[in-house]
């Protein structure tokens, strides 16, 4: 009979069996409690899905405020070049239409932004336009709500209130199909 040596009786395994398990509970309790961060982008509600063409008749040439912006990133606004540092004041005249010009919206219900890029437009230019018109529409929200309820407009105002800003000035801004690379000058 052999003699057993202590070094054989001795076993150094770990008993790996509920491993899986405990890795697999740690994964669960990692999933579960994670949040996760979603990009949101630019929140824009997009129009119903229509097979019928637009009655472009209805609308009129004064009412229309069109922003062109080139592959140079440059804005023509009716007609007119202009740095972007204007276009919220601009904006927020034509929507409004205080003197009650000709050329400008009949009434803040009619006004439309028409946007239109290039291909070729940054995208830092495109947000920093869109970022402007947005900001001449809650300038003038804002400015509404504190002639009318002396609060400045925001998420924590009564719905109702919100609803008759909106419905007094809505955002009606036009997004067109992007031209191809260096068409639009």
């Amino acid at each position: 009979m052999a003699k057993t040596k202590t070094r054989d009786r001795m076993n150094n395994e770990i008993n790996a069996g509920s491993m899986a398990d405990i890795a697999f509970l740690l994964l669960i309790f990692f999933l579960v409690t994670t949040t996760i961060a979603e990009d949101k982008g630019i929140l824009v509600r997009l129009p119903p899905w229509s097979d019928e063409d637009p009655d472009i008749t209805k609308l009129k040439e004064r009412n229309v405020y069109s922003v062109l912006v080139n592959a140079n990133n440059q804005l023509l606004v009716r007609e007119e070049p202009m740095r972007i540092a204007q276009l919220r004041e601009n904006a927020k005249e034509f929507i409004a239409n205080p003197r009650k010009l000709p050329n400008m919206a009949e009434s803040p219900k009619n006004a439309i932004i028409s946007l239109k890029n290039d291909r070729g437009t940054n995208y830092e230019t495109y947000l920093a336009v869109y970022n402007e018109l947005k900001g001449a529409y809650d300038e003038l929200w804002d400015e509404l709500a504190q002639k009318r309820y002396g609060e400045p407009y925001s998420d924590d105002m009564p719905f109702a209130q919100r609803k008759a800003i909106k419905g007094e000035i809505p955002m009606v801004l036009s997004e067109a199909e992007p031209t191809n690379f260096g068409e639009e000058n």
